[in-house]
This record gives C-alpha cells, sequence and structure tokens, in this order.
C-alpha cells in the first residue's frame, strides 16, 4: 500500500510507540486519526504530525468500550470520507506474580489487574480490528490491520495477563488474516521487545541493566525501529498473516 493520503488509525497515540508511529506516518504524508484515552496528549501529538507533514485529527477514545470504539470509528469515515488502515496499539501494564510467599502467608495475583490488561490489551485490540474491518468492508476498499503484541507472547516472568493478552493478539492476527483475504484485507503484526519509551526508561538503573543482558544486541530498541516495523507490513502487499518479532534477537 502506498500510504501517501491514506487514512490511517493509530490508538494508544498519545505516547510511547503510538506517538513514533503516529510520527513516521505524517511524515509519509498520511491522514491520521489519532486516538488515546488522554485528549490533551493525543493533542499534542496531532499537531507534531501536522508540522511533519501529514494531516491529523486527535480524538479521545476508551478501547474496553465496545460503545466508544463502534462511535470512533464510524466518526473517522465520517471525517475523513475513508479508512485504509488501522495500528491497534493501546496498551496497559500491570506486573506481578501468580502467587508469591510474603511473611509466612501465600499472596495471589489479583483477578482486577489480570482483568484490566486483558480488557485493554486484548479485548480492546479485538474491537478495533473488528470496526475497522466493518467499516473496510462496508466502504467496499481494501485495507490494511497492523496490531501490537510483544515478544512476551512467548511468556515473560511476572506478566501472567500482559503475556496471555499479547498471545490473544497474535493469535487472533493470524486468524483474521485468513477470515479477511476475501475482503483484501491484510493483517499483520509487530512484536517488540524491550523498547526505549518513556515508561521503559523512568525505570531504575538496575533494573534496564537486567533487562539489556537478556538481550544479544545489548540494548533497547529505539521507538523508530519498531516502527520501521509497522510501516514495512503497511507497504507490502504481500504480507499477512505475519507476526514481525523486532526484539534485539531476545527470546523470552
Amino acid at each position: 500500500m502506498d500510504v501517501k493520503d491514506k487514512v490511517i488509525v493509530v490508538t494508544g497515540a498519545g505516547q510511547g510507540l503510538g506517538r513514533q508511529f503516529a510520527l513516521d506516518c505524517a511524515s509519509e504524508g498520511t491522514r491520521l486519526a489519532l486516538a488515546d484515552l488522554n485528549l490533551e496528549t493525543v493533542e499534542k501529538v496531532a499537531a507534531e504530525c501536522i508540522k511533519a507533514g501529514g494531516e491529523a485529527r486527535p480524538y479521545q477514545m476508551d478501547v474496553t468500550s465496545e460503545e466508544e470504539v463502534v462511535g470512533f470509528y464510524d466518526q473517522v469515515v465520517k471525517d475523513f470520507g475513508s479508512l485504509d488502515a488501522s495500528i491497534n496499539n493501546a496498551g496497559i501494564l500491570r506486573d506481578g506474580l501468580l502467587v508469591k510467599e510474603k511473611d509466612g502467608e501465600v499472596v495471589t495475583f489479583p483477578l482486577k489487574k489480570w482483568q484490566a490488561v486483558i480488557d485493554t490489551n486484548l479485548t480492546g485490540v479485538f474491537l478495533c480490528g473488528r470496526e475497522a474491518a466493518a467499516n473496510m468492508v462496508n466502504l467496499k476498499k481494501s485495507g490494511v490491520i497492523i496490531n501490537i503484541s510483544s515478544i512476551a507472547y512467548h511468556g515473560n516472568f511476572g506478566q501472567s495477563n500482559y503475556s496471555a493478552a499479547k498471545a490473544g493478539v497474535a493469535s487472533m492476527t493470524v486468524l483474521w488474516a485468513k477470515e479477511l483475504a476475501q475482503y483484501d484485507i491484510r493483517v499483520a503484526a509487530v512484536a517488540p521487545g524491550f523498547t526505549a519509551t518513556e515508561m521503559v526508561m523512568s525505570l531504575r538503573d538496575e533494573v534496564k541493566k537486567k533487562f539489556t543482558s537478556s538481550v544479544p544486541l545489548r540494548r533497547f530498541a529505539e521507538p523508530s525501529e519498531i516502527s520501521s516495523g509497522v510501516l514495512f507490513l503497511l507497504k507490502n502487499d504481500y504480507i499477512t498473516g505475519e507476526i514481525l518479532e523486532i526484539s534485539g534477537g531476545a527470546r523470552i
């Protein structure tokens, strides 16, 4: 797909990888619908994207709300007159061990933390992918859906919820590619490893050192290196159903 002038949705666009995806798409001359739970941050990113050469509109949207997701994609089509791609990136972290012994008592991982991550990182991707596909089919045009998984889908210590959600995202990607090919809609995913986002770089130095020591390239990925993978998947019309791991050689 030639991304110039194409209408592309980015969820979780207010910071981190979502912001990078938005900026890199903008530099290619795309028309961006940027969604985030925090309207103030996504408004700032939209302004950055316009300066970078793209068209961009900010939207406030909670990916865990079916009503909001349906309304958002409908509004994007009304505002832009089209929909060509959706980068389903919004996600959260709520880490913890499944069980741990503390002061002679066994403490278990709270259901609330499990559900919060599953609702955002898995159900949110499902809702966004469903509505993106529905609108593309309704418009009778080809399109691309890019899901953001994680190297953690192989299973990462202390991340039962996150790993399960990202494994689900990877599985849905392959399934959707099979189902949606008949409508000329491609579906693929990027599975990043440890990446130098604001959240990761705010960790304690000893924690960051532990992470990088497990990566053969001995460093975090730059957000732009993950974003280049997303753009590659958007542009290559013979890729569908693939999970592109960009992890510096890490195998969690």
